[in-house]
């Protein structure tokens, strides 16, 4: 079940057909793009296109992901996908969960690590990024 207090942003996503594979659900691979959907849609809302990033010279990455599946989605079936974030250092960590609308049955949950890289290969402690999602760290 979905813990909705503690997700500062959720999506709504149906599932579509051409995400199906020849068992009738959801790709499991299909899963890594709503997760991915997600996140920049958060940070979209928060006023950060990830192309202002890259123009700024940073380039955020996914450094590591961890997933587990608990229960498959099928066509025309809606899911909230939610996410709340922590600043470790240089890394931005993304917990997130995909739960069916309705329900509340947890299908997927998941911890993305992000980092930015610079144009030049090397990692930025991402500092700009933290400013402008400050209020989610309790950073100024």
């Amino acid at each position: 079940m979905m813990d909705r207090d503690k997700y500062f942003f959720t999506l709504e996503i149906v599932v579509r057909d051409y995400e199906l594979d020849s068992e009738g659900i959801v790709n499991n691979a299909v899963y890594l793009h709503y997760l991915e959907h997600t996140r920049h849609a958060f940070v979209k809302q928060e006023g950060i296109p990830f192309g202002s990033l890259t123009r700024d010279g940073l380039v955020p990455v996914v450094r590591r992901m961890t997933i587990d599946y608990y229960t498959p989605l099928r066509s025309g079936d809606v899911m909230l996908s939610s996410l709340w974030i922590e600043r470790v250092g240089a890394r931005f960590i993304f917990y997130q969960d995909i739960c069916k609308k309705g329900t509340g049955e947890r299908v997927v949950s998941a911890a993305v690590t992000i980092v930015c890289m610079e144009k030049n290969g090397r990692i930025n402690r991402g500092d700009d990024l933290a400013a402008r999602l400050a209020k989610y760290f309790g950073e100024s």
